[in-house]
């Protein structure tokens, strides 16, 4: 129909990749470290305000901060894993391409966090700014995750095949 609008659908898994998914121990091991690292985050982002209003606990600042990149670095390496196993390829199968186009600018933030801080580049309150930015882009990345498995989870119901999809995901 000329001048309709069309949603187009396009699987997120195909069969055989969401057997694999639903196999795979990377799958717990994603969703375990997930809400640990945005526990980590939230106490973190805690202490880092801490500091910048009071001036009070910059070390418990900067070791949340270590913890948090840590965090990020494990589920970076499993999701990475996870994804060979589930699509064949560590990073950017057309699913989660644009998610880990983002996860990289995240790493980077987190890395360069590290980097001015084992150098002495910067000083405290430079240093805690950097993290909140790597923080924003960390918000930003795990809210294209939720919204990329809720929308799996309500196409399950709208297909009798339960095949997740993912509204315009790359091909």
């Amino acid at each position: 129909m000329a001048g309709s609008s069309t949603r187009q659908c396009v699987a997120l898994y195909t069969a055989e990749e969401r057997a694999r998914r639903d196999q795979t121990v990377w799958t717990l091991v994603q969703g375990i470290l997930a809400p640990i690292q945005f526990l980590a985050f939230i106490i973190s982002a805690i202490l880092i305000a801490r500091y910048l209003l009071s001036g009070d606990g910059a070390m418990a600042a900067h070791a949340s901060i270590v913890v948090k990149t840590l965090l990020l670095y494990a589920i970076m390496i499993t999701g990475s894993i996870w994804e060979k196993v589930v699509f064949g390829r560590y990073l950017f199968a057309p699913a989660f391409f644009w998610e880990d186009v983002f996860s990289m600018v995240v790493l980077a933030l987190h890395t360069a966090y590290l980097a001015a801080l084992l150098s002495g580049a910067l000083d405290t309150t430079q240093l805690l700014w950097l993290a909140l930015a790597a923080y924003f882009t960390y918000v930003v990345n795990a809210t294209q995750f939720i919204v990329k498995l809720r929308q799996a989870r309500l196409s399950r119901s709208d297909d009798p095949t339960g095949a997740p999809f993912a509204e315009g995901a790359a091909s």
